[in-house]
């Protein structure tokens, strides 16, 4: 997947030398050779390319009609289906894109009425393009089968999220009294309210012949600490086998040396079969199923500390120009940051941000971990060689961010605003 959403910093340099690269890409064109003089090119076989363009909260700045910005997802669209989409065609592998943030089927709508247009407007049939949509909104899991149908001429499924799911539930309920997340790390693909989501992914996908994609996995390899890496890798097995018993037709990873892995799991369950699209689940889903939010604890000082390290780093990266930074194991991106200072924010706010140790969370609590972490960070960054000049900065937003006493919508937007 070719990332100008949530893996990218929208610089204006990264999204045009985003398109460059997908030219040669698609063309074959493409090689690197970094400051080592190490080379990169593609093999003769590459995979399948999808492309995702921003959501629809994002703006492009640098371009406007009749004085108003376009929006981030249509200029992102529109220049590589444009420049590429018979190219892709001539070569069997496109226009394929995977469309996130959506909260309700009328973006989805929206989505086909520029997929229509497009299509038009360069004289291909109406269908040729297929678009995957990431369900990662609490709203959308509401209209899953509404997504599908709007989509249904261009449709290649519906992908299970986390990261962003997770965000968008506690950015929906985070004034709700009764409402309180645990760490991070406790919220997997198997409590209550994420599993009973997954699950009924699957049956809507499946009742309609459509692909149900589970969600990606973050781990990645560690290279120095083979206990480690070992234990990485038993993470992912376990997330794939669940996922292919579970009915998912397939799934993501986050590093490429993860994919026979990954494989090599639903091999075991699909066989030669590209879908298991005759399994039909018959459970019934409701909206307490759904709104099951647990588990409420533990909340631990280091979980505070997780999300204000990981927070600041990544918004460190993400202003230098890198969308995608791997931190402590896992690759992560802006889903990272918002779940962070989200979380954060709820901690504070919420009478259920109470410490497994009895501690409230508080202000001043964690205005003090933030200073102590942002020592942390900069300490990793120099070691690896990097600059740290962004990562003062990080800080003062991540404060600013998790602590103001009005939550903010997206913490990308006003960061754009900030960007040249």
């Amino acid at each position: 997947m070719s990332d100008f959403e949530d893996s990218n910093s929208p610089k204006w340099d990264n999204q045009i030398q985003g398109q460059v690269n997908l030219y040669k890409a698609i063309r074959r064109q493409l090689s690197f050779t970094n400051e080592a003089g190490k080379e990169y090119t593609l093999n003769e076989t590459i995979a399948t390319l999808q492309i995702r363009p921003r959501g629809w909260h994002l703006d492009e700045k640098h371009v406007t009609v009749d004085g108003q910005r376009v929006s981030g997802g249509i200029f992102d669209f529109g220049l590589v289906f444009f420049h590429n989409a018979r190219e892709q065609i001539a070569r069997g592998a496109g226009p394929f894109y995977y469309l996130p943030k959506m909260e309700s089927h009328l973006e989805a709508r929206l989505w086909n009425d520029i997929f229509i247009m497009a299509q038009e407007h360069i004289g291909l049939p109406r269908g040729t393009i297929k678009a995957t949509v990431l369900v990662e909104t609490i709203l959308a899991t509401f209209e899953m089968e509404e997504i599908l149908y709007e989509l249904r001429e261009h449709s290649a499924g519906l992908n299970a999220g986390r990261w962003d799911y997770i965000f968008s539930c506690i950015k929906k309920f985070k004034k709700n009294p009764d409402f309180c997340l645990a760490n991070r790390g406790a919220i997997t693909m198997e409590v209550p309210f994420m599993r009973s989501y997954a699950l009924q992914l699957v049956k809507i996908c499946h009742k309609r012949g459509a692909p149900a994609m589970g969600g990606m996995s973050a781990l990645i390899p560690i290279k120095n600490d083979p206990v480690a890496n070992e234990k990485a890798l038993a993470g992912i097995r376990h997330d794939k086998t669940r996922d292919a018993n579970d009915g998912f037709d397939g799934g993501w990873v986050a590093h490429p040396g993860l994919v026979a892995i990954a494989a090599e799991e639903f091999q075991k369950v699909l066989g030669d079969r590209p879908n298991q699209w005759e399994k039909q689940r018959d459970e019934t889903f409701t909206a307490a199923d759904f709104l099951n939010f647990q588990p409420s604890q533990p909340i631990t000082e280091a979980g505070v500390r997780n999300n204000i390290n990981v927070g600041i780093h990544y918004l460190g990266s993400w202003l230098a120009g890198n969308g995608c930074v791997p931190i402590h194991n896992l690759m992560e991106d802006a889903a990272t940051a918002e779940i962070s200072r989200s979380q954060v924010w709820q901690w504070v706010v919420s009478p259920k941000g109470v410490l497994d140790d009895g501690r409230k969370v508080t202000a001043e609590m964690v205005r003090s971990m933030i200073a102590e972490e942002l020592l942390k960070v900069k300490t990793t960054v120099s070691a690896q060689g990097e600059e740290t000049a962004t990562y003062d900065q990080a800080a003062v937003i991540f404060d600013k961010m998790s602590l103001t006493p009005e939550y903010p919508e997206f913490l990308t937007l006003p960061l754009y605003e900030a960007m040249e």
